[in-house]
């Protein structure tokens, strides 16, 4: 069983059900942003689970300069804290370096380390000072078993709060596969395991001068790691995603949310019944 973490009232971890972690991936304007969490947040009630919004106020690792990142550190805290104070849903969002943790940490309750910045030491310590609740993306070229070293940096700030994240590793050029034994292997690690359907389905770069990705098997790969044990699904949610600014391919609508989601909880239900 892995550590139990509180994220505003949204307990992840140990026996509790499996939380999802949901929202666009950047924040394209603040109506629209706050209009997608309520209605997550609708979905969430109805179906009785514990959710924590996310969504990104910088890419900075889009594939193109020309790529849309996001409003920028002030702006896009502005618009979480409005999220967070008209919803009262916990939020999760990425930093980039060490200049935007202080400033991400009055807002956030979940400071995410980016895959690509894993290794990162100085990030990682940054955030584990901080006392939030660290998520950690296993990078994309790392094995399961190399985590245990990001973790170590984050616990030398006598922080445990710490979850793990599976997004996909890469598989040659342009894609991604999911290996569901690595979601197993990190569980060992004692700290509660997410897995990120959506950026798993990225074909990262794969449309020249954005990421392509494969929505289809969203569905499939979420199963499959809720069939392992997880503590929580990480699904990037647009309302439509043939227009989203950033990560559209391998985004879920919001209409899918809540069937798929269903689904999901009794699948749950089942493995920790057993």
């Amino acid at each position: 069983m892995t550590k139990t973490l509180t994220a505003g009232t949204v307990k992840i971890g140990g026996d509790n059900q499996l939380v999802l972690i949901a929202g666009p991936c950047v924040i394209e304007n603040e109506v629209e942003t706050l209009k997608t969490a309520r209605k997550l947040q609708e979905i969430a009630q109805r179906v009785g689970v514990g959710l924590v919004f996310k969504a990104s106020y910088d890419k900075a690792n889009r594939t193109s300069v020309t790529s849309y990142r996001g409003p920028g550190l002030d702006a896009g805290l502005q618009i979480l804290n409005t999220v967070k104070q008209e919803t009262g849903l916990p939020i999760l969002s990425d930093v980039h370096d060490l200049s935007q943790v202080a400033s991400a940490a009055k807002v956030l309750d979940i400071i995410q380390i980016p895959a690509f910045l894993s290794r990162q030491t100085d990030l990682l310590v940054a955030v584990g000072e901080t006392g939030c609740i660290v998520n950690i993306k296993k990078g994309q070229f790392q094995a399961p078993w190399d985590v245990e070293n990001a973790v170590g940096k984050v616990l030398s700030t006598g922080n445990e709060r710490i979850m793990l994240t599976e997004r996909g590793s890469c598989f040659g050029y342009n894609n991604l596969v999911s290996d569901m034994r690595s979601l197993v292997i990190m569980r060992d690690l004692g700290y509660p395991i997410v897995f990120d359907a959506t950026h798993s389905v990225q074909l990262p770069g794969g449309a020249g001068t954005s990421s392509a990705g494969q929505r289809e098997f969203v569905a499939p790969l979420s199963r499959a790691a809720v069939a392992t044990g997880i503590d929580a699904l990480f699904w990037e949610v647009h309302e439509n995603p043939e227009q989203a600014l950033c990560d559209g391919p391998n985004s879920l609508s919001l209409d899918s949310v809540e069937p798929l989601l269903r689904q999901m909880l009794a699948l749950d239900r089942i493995v920790r019944n057993s």
